[in-house]
């Protein structure tokens, strides 16, 4: 039967892709590639790099598609995500059925890991309900961008016996900050919705790019450096085409 492997590959730097992740790069036979275009071309680039520097035998196929865009005309928001990833279900369907053999593996390079805020594994799930073509799938963790942030700044995520919260921006913009929980880590936060939080007692700890060469980290209270963030984070995004960044936010500096 096919096999596919949904593979975490860390939140860039190269060196900390998994051993495990490693050695199921090598079973792979034809990996899948979704292009998000020019304007993000450093993803699908480090991508290719990380194959190119951990797999042994060059006799790999790399299938490049499309990835396709949310609709925004949709509403609301989870309408428009639940599109998106039928399209994307179509897609994989499409290259599995075609590209893969009956006893080959095909492998998806997933940013992160499959577990966090990423649409692969709900989209291989509505691939196989469908029931168009038949395979087995496994999932290899991935180091997180919440790991990594913690690491580049070198902190503890919670304090003794306290919380922790992952959230996106657009949760935080909609309710604040959570309730009973002392520390939390925003992610998916297009619109600096750190900027109206107004506890000035807030610390944030943030990071861009993290493990490329392009990594930016910023870190203080917050009022101080709500406006740098955001004025870096555009400039940054301009000067490369995309940008991925994620937050802590504490109420004490640890």
């Amino acid at each position: 039967m096919r096999k596919l492997y949904v593979i975490g590959i860390g939140a860039g730097d190269p060196e900390q892709v998994t051993m495990q992740a490693i050695r199921t790069m090598n079973l792979v036979d034809v990996f899948f590639f979704l292009s998000k275009g020019d304007a993000k071309d450093d993803l699908l680039r480090i991508r290719k790099e990380i194959c190119d520097r951990y797999i042994e035998q060059g006799t790999y196929k790399a299938i490049e598609v499309t990835d396709p865009e949310r609709d925004p005309s949709i509403t609301p928001y989870s309408a428009r995500v639940e599109a998106w990833h039928l399209e994307r279900a179509l897609i994989y369907e499409g290259l599995i059925e075609r590209e893969l053999g009956e006893e080959d593996c095909g492998g998806i390079l997933v940013w992160g890991d499959p577990s966090l805020y990423d649409s692969t594994l709900r989209v291989i799930d509505q691939v196989l309900k469908r029931g168009n073509v038949h395979f087995d799938y496994e999932v290899i963790p991935g180091i997180t961008s919440v790991q990594a942030l913690a690491a580049r700044h070198k902190i503890v995520l919670n304090g003794i016996g306290e919380s922790v919260c992952v959230t996106t921006g657009r949760q935080l913009a909609a309710t604040g900050l959570p309730d009973n929980t002392e520390n939390v880590v925003v992610m998916l936060d297009g619109n600096n919705s750190y900027k109206n939080l107004a506890d000035p007692d807030l610390h944030i700890y943030w990071g861009a790019y993290l493990g490329t060469e392009n990594e930016i980290l910023l870190s203080g209270k917050l009022g101080e450096l709500a406006e740098t963030i955001e004025a870096t984070r555009a400039e940054a995004r301009k000067r490369n085409g995309w940008i991925m960044d994620i937050y802590l936010l504490r109420k004490s500096d640890l």
